[in-house]
């Protein structure tokens, strides 16, 4: 039996003295034996462990996931170890359960056990979090089920998939690494995913290059103050309309290229371009427009000025 004390009162004697009897429900007064409060409600775990073996309280399986084919409500029908003291005939009714329980039923499982297993494989090479699994396999498995995917490889649908999922969960995947992970060239996935979006009814913003300056600030080894620095610049940029059809990849390198040099930490548009997966034009020209439009030369010039002093 556990006692916890309570800040109340009991309305017979007036005293609180008063302990929680959490087997029976009952609030009871130590004084006077008055049952203050009854029948209460216990909001806590109903944990239920019937393998004594086991260190943790289970009480259900784990929950459904559509990274599975059956969304891991499948059940299996047994291991070798079960197989200890049975007899002839009941090994071989045991191996031709196992047997066609592990036969897929229809084309669309089989789709999906294919597809979902190289949908963990790209996931787990990009380094994406499980959130992002889930979704992109949640429509892979929308896709399937409206017959989106004949005529198309399963690989750039899932790649698809992929993509759109990290768009909607903010995080930062370019379509070269995405090809790079796949096999599949970026125009092709570019292409799946516009088609899977519309045909789907999925409404995606377009991407933000805020999200993209803390990756290439970390490959490109840069301080602190040049990452807060060029996240003011893309937000003067946002306002003068500057990122407005053009790459977000492209604006987030150029304005991390403009912060790295303002603060003294020279890269060559070579390196910048290199981890944004952006040509060096890109670069030189979204720089020449942040310099032009937002009048960032003043602020270089100060720190050439600071340098030869």
């Amino acid at each position: 039996m556990a006692d916890e004390k309570y800040v109340k009162k009991c309305p017979e004697c007036g005293s609180i003295n008063l302990f929680w009897n959490r087997d029976r429900g009952e609030i009871i007064c130590k004084d006077c034996g008055l049952v203050v409060e009854e029948k209460m409600i216990d909001f806590g775990q109903e944990w239920r462990e019937f393998d004594q073996k086991g260190e943790s309280k289970r009480r259900a399986g784990a929950p459904m996931t559509y990274t599975q084919y059956d969304q891991g409500l499948g059940t299996r029908v047994g291991t070798s170890s079960d197989l200890y003291g049975l007899g002839k005939k009941d090994r071989n009714k045991f191996f031709r359960l196992r047997k066609w329980q592990n036969r897929i039923s229809t084309a669309i499982e089989r789709n999906l056990k294919l597809a979902l297993a190289e949908l963990k494989r790209v996931g787990s090479y990009l380094k994406l979090p499980k959130s992002v699994e889930e979704e992109a396999a949640r429509i892979y498995t929308m896709a399937v089920q409206k017959g989106l995917v004949r005529g198309r490889s399963m690989e750039s649908v899932v790649a698809g998939a992929l993509y759109a999922a990290c768009r909607r969960h903010e995080v930062p995947r370019t379509l070269d690494e995405l090809s790079e992970a796949s096999g599949i060239e970026k125009k092709e996935i570019g292409r799946t995913y516009r088609f899977v979006t519309r045909e789907l009814g999925m409404n995606i913003l377009p991407s933000n290059p805020e999200e993209y300056i803390a990756r290439f600030a970390s490959a490109l080894k840069l301080s602190p103050e040049s990452q807060s620095k060029s996240i003011d610049i893309l937000k003067k940029a946002q306002k003068a309309e500057l990122t407005s059809g053009r790459g977000p990849t492209g604006i987030a390198a150029a304005a991390l290229y403009v912060s790295a040099l303002i603060h003294g930490e020279k890269r060559t548009q070579r390196e910048v371009a290199d981890v944004a997966g952006v040509t060096e034009v890109t670069i030189r020209n979204r720089y020449k427009e942040l310099l032009a439009k937002l009048n960032l030369e003043k602020d270089i010039k100060k720190l050439k000025k600071k340098n030869k002093k």
